[in-house]
């Protein structure tokens, strides 16, 4: 099963960067070059400067400079490190996408890294080469984890949900507040008894990492670069029970482009969906969004295009049609509204191949109605709008031993980087 530890956390001293608030940044990936220049300006020891580390001058090495920006904030007292190993509870106030307001709590550990397999660590989703090899290199150089992996534990008895709740009745370590309103709330998780429900919880459970894919495949990369026992063979991840109520996912909507040049391939796009689904005109574009399965059971999705801007429902006519298309995988990958759009439409009459998904030629996501909605007739012709995918449904997928097309599932909030870190040596 699972092998989390307590761990030595690297973590900002609040005295002297004044909190949590202008140090910390979202993920790397969700970064836009604005964005970055707005948190470096925020703090000498803002965290997207070793996060997403930018050259000096021409030339220069990117990674390296991360390594010596991280290496100077140790030696100025910035960044210190613990004297003993503990786990941390993190506690995520948020909004959703839907409205509803939610708390997600979850606890920080150092996860011994493992090859994929059953009974130990699974992955969810698809993975590409590119941001592999970038968080790889930033690896090497700094030699800590600098942003964690979110992961799915299963508490069934609650026992892990009753000891962080006893950790999160005190006052926070810190707190940060997100750009979207999201509040994180930080906590050390010590003592016999903390430690011991949440370390045994684990080692009784397998892990399902639903965001973060690259980041393990690096750590596992990393960890057999260096070879041997110690602190590089296990990797920083925010843990969160598949029970907790505060767990919630949303879809990322898909987008493509090259039908308003190429009238034959809009036709054969139509002509597809016309074979494949029941189509029915909604009374608005706020009703595009699915609700999961249809009121019979079967999948659904919202489609609307630039050339007509009628708000359609597309309706699975039949799961054959599906099972006939997806006859190579298990039966929860036929059951994926993302798998089963891939095969009746984005690799079928639009053409893309595994190459163009990945490089996201002719295809965009969206995770908010709203811009999906704006993007159709700037820059995409048509939009495709999916439901969320039940995490149980997940779990049934990584059971049977297949990934999920990317970004099939949007989990929300994100986890903060800079909350804390893992060294590595």
């Amino acid at each position: 099963m699972a092998d989390a530890q307590p761990f030595r956390a690297l973590h900002y001293d609040l005295e002297v960067t004044g909190g949590l608030d202008p140090v910390t940044a979202p993920p790397y990936d969700v970064i836009d070059a604005v964005q970055r220049a707005e948190l470096a300006a925020r703090s000498p020891w803002n965290v997207v400067r070793v996060d997403l580390p930018e050259a000096s001058r021409p030339g220069g090495d990117p990674y390296a400079e991360a390594a010596q920006t991280f290496s100077h904030w140790q030696q100025e007292g910035a960044v210190v490190r613990d004297d003993r190993p503990a786990y941390w509870a993190l506690s995520q106030e948020y909004m959703g996408p839907d409205g509803r307001a939610r708390t997600r709590t979850g606890f920080f550990a150092a996860v011994r890294v493992e090859e994929y397999g059953p009974g130990r660590i699974r992955p969810h989703e698809r993975t590409h080469p590119g941001p592999r090899e970038d968080r790889l290199r930033l690896t090497r150089a700094t030699k800590a984890n600098l942003s964690p992996i979110f992961a799915l534990y299963s508490d069934p008895d609650g026992r892990a949900a009753a000891a962080l709740a006893s950790v999160t009745a005190g006052e926070p370590w810190g707190t940060q507040q997100a750009g979207d309103g999201t509040v994180n709330r930080l906590w050390r998780a010590e003592g016999d008894e903390v430690g011991e429900a949440l370390g045994g919880t684990l080692a009784a459970s397998e892990l399902l990492i639903a965001d973060g894919h690259h980041r393990y495949e690096t750590a596992r990369v990393y960890a057999d670069e260096i070879g041997d026992e110690g602190p590089h063979r296990y990797v920083l991840m925010d843990l969160v029970a598949l029970e907790d109520p505060g767990l919630t996912v949303f879809p990322t909507h898909r987008l493509v482009s090259g039908l308003a040049d190429d009238p034959e391939r809009a036709a054969a796009l139509r002509a597809e969906l016309e074979r494949c689904f029941e189509i029915s005109e909604l009374g608005s574009e706020a009703e595009l969004p699915p609700d999961g399965l249809s009121p019979d059971g079967r999948l659904q999705f919202g489609y609307v295009d630039a050339m007509e801007r009628r708000p359609l429902r597309l309706v699975l006519r039949d799961r054959a049609i599906a099972d006939e298309a997806l006859a190579d995988f298990p039966e929860p990958y036929r059951e994926l509204d993302t798998a089963v759009l891939e095969a009746l439409v984005l690799t079928g009459p639009l053409g893309l191949t595994e190459e163009d998904i990945s490089h996201l030629t002719g295809l965009g996501y969206s995770r908010s109605d709203d811009e999906a909605l704006a993007m159709v007739g700037n820059g995409f012709d048509a939009a495709f709008f999916l439901s969320g995918i039940p995490v149980d449904q997940i779990r049934a997928v990584a059971d049977a031993g297949v990934n999920m097309p990317p970004k099939s599932t949007f989990f929300t909030p994100k986890v903060p980087t800079g909350l804390l870190f893992h060294a590595l040596a």
